[in-house]
């Protein structure tokens, strides 16, 4: 078969398995087996594939029928410009996410702040970013999971800011030296609830870490949590930024105006759904 035969037919099978964007995932994987970006298959849609390549082929297209996320298949993911290590050790990081680190670039200016605290840092993807709009910051990147923190290091030290980041296996605040100061605390912590998540696709449910998409309290939990605890930790004027569930920003912004938040902003993702919380000291 030809190379366009064989995406041709990868698309079919994940179209009745019900793979979303069939073409394009047959089209990914065909050239991450056979080692070409997208473009470059284009021109080699007529060569012929051999029967190592097939082998090599129909082993990824068999994982992906099964509906195991793309990004663990080719075992990266880009971010924010940067391209991450991924797995089942931690939540793959969102288009949602870089749109919470473009927020925070783009509001956080003259300075940019110092230092730094990424709260559920799954596979570094906020402080890595952050640490590349920022050279000058120093992060603290907490996570619970030891496996995502094992993660978050390989993707640290694969790039160039792993002397600025510091991993802290920690239940959110738990485990930082009493009176750490931050000028930016950021968060991406779990907030659907069970319903939501046994709901969600199969790729999520069955493959990412549940300890990063469910909390209690309709997934308020630990958003609550961190909003209560944050200003213990932020400098005068420091910044808490939250990314959150569509449903959850009335009772959030009504628990920041209950502790020493002196403003809060509501933001949407680029869909136009309810997504960001900013609150200030």
């Amino acid at each position: 078969m030809t190379v366009l035969e064989v995406i041709k037919k990868s698309a079919d099978f994940f179209e009745g398995k019900g793979i979303p964007s069939a073409r394009l995932n047959a089209e990914l994987l065909v050239g991450h087996a056979l080692g070409l970006k997208r473009m470059q298959l284009y021109l080699q849609f007529e060569r012929a594939v051999t029967e190592p390549e097939l082998d090599a082929i129909r082993l990824l297209v068999r994982r992906r029928g099964q509906h195991e996320p793309l990004q663990h298949i080719v075992g990266s993911v880009e971010f924010s410009g940067l391209k991450l290590k991924i797995d089942r050790r931690a939540l793959i990081p969102r288009p949602e996410t870089e749109r919470l680190v473009e927020i925070l670039v783009e509001r956080c200016v003259a300075p940019a702040p110092a230092r730094v605290l990424d709260l559920g840092t799954g596979s570094g993807a906020i402080a890595l970013a952050l640490a590349e709009a920022w050279p000058a910051a120093t992060f603290t990147a907490v996570d619970l999971s030891g496996e995502a923190l094992a993660l978050a290091g390989e993707n640290a030290a694969a790039g160039a800011h792993a002397g600025r980041i510091s991993l802290v296996r920690s239940d959110w605040f738990a485990q930082l030296t009493p009176g750490s100061r931050f000028d930016l605390i950021v968060a991406n912590p779990p907030y659907l609830s069970a319903e939501e998540t046994a709901q969600a696709a199969p790729e999520v449910r069955s493959y990412e870490p549940a300890l990063a998409l469910t909390a209690g309290e309709a997934g308020l939990a630990a958003l609550r949590a961190i909003v209560r605890a944050a200003p213990g930790f932020l400098e005068s004027g420091g910044l808490l930024a939250l990314e959150t569930g569509p449903s959850h920003h009335a009772a959030l912004l009504a628990l920041a105006a209950e502790h020493a938040y002196k403003r809060t902003e509501s933001l949407q993702d680029l869909a136009g759904r309810d997504r960001f919380v900013l609150a200030w000291i």
